[in-house]
């Protein structure tokens, strides 16, 4: 049921030319993952260039640290995950989409976790931060990452929470106490251990991969 009510949001979403960046896309990236499984929905900036061609959310370089990191801590991308983007199609450049665009591409975002109906949503990076939440000019994604909050959509409230996109990680290799890789570790194993509980898979930081994360 949740696929078939998903497949009308895209093919939607296929003919949207709600804003300029319709004339210079390849594909949409509409989303990822199993809607009939997941229990989270994470939602990232904008597709890239890889994300354009193949028309899948999070397939880059970035995407594949993301794929790592979600590894380690015990989330299954394919069963626990929806992922999707504020924006459906590329910006040029690869810039940050405008609030002009994400006004747009609103009602397909809101659309697909209205289907999903998560436990949780998880906002990845500061777009999708400040597309749900108003920041003041103290507040940064540093200071709010972790903490777990209210976001409401269409009169629903959801359980959210903020991580690091991963192309900061990219740029942020240190696997030190403290790190930004070190603090994404420790937000997917609250997320993990609040939202997917697993007695039999209990994430261990003595068993991560830092030298694996780190080399990427």
């Amino acid at each position: 049921m949740k696929k078939n009510c998903l497949e009308i949001v895209r093919q939607k979403c296929e003919n949207c030319n709600g804003c300029a960046l319709a004339n210079s896309r390849s594909n949409i990236v509409f989303g990822d993952g199993d809607a009939s499984t997941a229990r989270i929905v994470l939602i990232g900036e904008a597709p890239g260039e890889m994300e354009d061609e193949t028309g899948r959310p999070f397939v880059g370089k970035a995407g594949q640290l993301l794929n790592d990191f979600l590894a380690e801590a015990g989330i299954s991308r394919d069963k626990d995950l929806y992922v999707i983007n504020t924006v459906k199609c590329r910006p040029p450049e690869n810039r940050v989409p405008t609030d002009e665009e994400k006004a747009a591409c609103r009602k397909f975002l809101d659309a697909q976790i209205d289907i999903i109906k998560p436990d949780a949503i998880v906002l990845c990076g500061a777009t999708a931060l400040k597309s749900f939440v108003n920041l003041d000019k103290k507040q940064t994604i540093s200071k709010v990452r972790g903490k777990w909050m209210t976001v409401t959509v269409d009169g629903v409230d959801y359980k959210a929470i903020t991580i690091f996109h991963p192309s900061y990680l990219l740029r942020n290799s240190s696997m030190e106490e403290g790190s930004p890789r070190r603090l994404m570790q420790e937000d997917l194993k609250n997320i993990k251990e609040t939202i997917l509980p697993d007695v039999n898979n209990v994430f261990s930081a003595n068993n991560l991969t830092f030298n694996s994360l780190a080399s990427v």
